[in-house]
């Protein structure tokens, strides 16, 4: 036997035990190659997505398609003056000057305390007539404490000045004792029953606003300008932050029932029937009450209601010295407040007869 021949036969048993060593690697490489690819799809996978339902075969796929950023909406802003009403319907109403509402608007504000429901009452001027902040100050604690007899409580109010995203600012008053009730008040000027203004403000109107002959509007209280969008995109805003299921406001102009209204009134009117008719949750509960004109109507406020009424507006009169009355029949007797006192007529859009 040649050395050669020799050689290859000690060498024959090492080559099987190399082929079994290679094989083994082989399998541990496949192995951990696989548990690596299975640990991938898992690291994209967001709560919205289970492991099981992204294929380990489309790691990447899995992944894109569970971004937040293309799954998740949007969240929607939340109004500084939300407030919320649970377990009840919440009653929103816009008026030009403090004593609109419980003139024109009463009984239905009082019956919807009286119901426990949510009211959220604004008013846009001040009311001021021309006499500043002092005669606006007194006519305001007179709607608090007319709001306090209509809910039979007597409680503090806390107030706070609220920035709207909308940019106006607005002063908030609500009972301590009852978050059901709140008023607003954005003091713009009191545009006369002239429709020209006073001299104590620049001869400034919500007319000449929505006429567009002025660009904004100063508030008495030394507020942010306001532009006509600036109040329309307030009342959006705050309808949005009450969802209301009924919101009273005045005439709007170009109806028939506006002729002989003050000018106020039917620009208010109009600034809410122009913002709020739009949107399908609070359009169809806008309700516009009859204001000057109201006195050529029947009579349809009596009894027990009228008496309330009168009580709540006679509360009012304490604190404005120009329409001051001591009793009830004082303030049915005063001339074409008393009239008014005894009607109140609601109008549907369908109702408006406009022009």
């Amino acid at each position: 036997m040649s050395r050669a021949s020799s050689s290859s036969r000690r060498r024959r048993p090492v080559a099987p035990l190399v082929c079994l060593i290679v094989v083994a690697v082989v399998v541990a490489v496949v192995i951990a190659l696989d548990l690596v690819l299975a640990l991938v799809p898992s690291r994209g996978v967001t709560a919205s997505t289970s492991p099981s339902s992204a294929p380990a075969s489309t790691p990447v796929v899995a992944a894109a398609s569970a971004r937040p950023t293309n799954s998740s909406p949007t969240p929607t802003p939340v109004s500084p003056a939300a407030q919320g009403c649970t377990g009840h319907p919440t009653l929103m109403s816009v008026w030009a000057h403090p004593d609109d509402d419980i003139i024109f608007g009463n009984p239905t504000i009082s019956d919807a305390i009286a119901a426990g429901d949510c009211v959220r009452t604004v008013f846009l001027t001040a009311g001021d007539a021309g006499k500043g902040m002092g005669y606006t100050t007194s006519r305001e604690l007179g709607i608090l404490q007319a709001y306090d007899a209509m809910r039979g409580s007597s409680g503090l109010w806390d107030d706070r000045e609220i920035l709207l995203d909308a940019g106006a600012r607005v002063t908030r008053f609500a009972p301590q004792d009852d978050p059901r009730l709140s008023v607003l008040f954005l003091r713009l000027p009191d545009g006369n029953i002239t429709d020209g203004g006073f001299a104590a403000t620049g001869y400034a109107t919500l007319s000449k606003l929505l006429d567009g002959s002025i660009p904004t509007l100063a508030p008495l209280d030394g507020g942010p300008v306001v532009s006509r969008s600036h109040l329309s995109e307030s009342l959006v805003e705050l309808a949005a932050a009450w969802r209301p299921t009924m919101v009273l406001t005045h005439i709007p102009r170009g109806s028939a029932f506006a002729p002989g209204d003050h000018p106020d009134h039917s620009v208010v009117g109009a600034l809410v029937r122009d913002a709020l008719t739009p949107l399908p949750d609070v359009g169809p509960g806008i309700r516009y009450l009859v204001g000057y004109p109201s006195e050529e109507l029947p009579r349809n406020v009596d009894g027990a209601r009228l008496d309330a009424k009168v009580e709540t507006y006679r509360v009012y009169t304490q604190q404005d010295d120009v329409i001051r009355c001591a009793d009830r029949s004082a303030c049915l007797n005063t001339r074409r407040f008393g009239q008014w006192l005894q009607r109140s007529y609601p109008k549907a859009e369908t109702d408006l007869q406009m022009g």
